[in-house]
């Protein structure tokens, strides 16, 4: 399923290797551990992306932003104005 695998050594609190075992439903810790590892990458990205747009759309729009956004709203109304015929 998933590329190469290579043996590592981490510590990892009691409580977090508890809560492994009570969560692999008969998979390997090392499946577990994965799965869970592959799900915060996920949602790092997700709060990255969140933190770009946030700040994307922070800034306050130029007047020739605001004049750009106008010209393509007004195409796109004539372009589905035309689809509709």
């Amino acid at each position: 399923m998933y590329p190469m695998r290579k043996r590592a050594t981490f510590t990892v609190d009691e409580e977090i290797l508890r809560k492994i075992d009570a969560t692999k439903n008969g998979r390997s810790a090392s499946e577990r551990v994965n799965e869970l590892l592959r799900r915060a990458f996920r949602a790092e990205k997700r709060e990255q992306l969140e933190r770009e747009a946030a700040a994307f759309f922070a800034q306050p729009e130029t007047a020739e932003e605001r004049a750009e956004r106008k010209a393509f709203l007004k195409l796109t109304k004539r372009s589905w104005a035309r689809d509709e015929q």
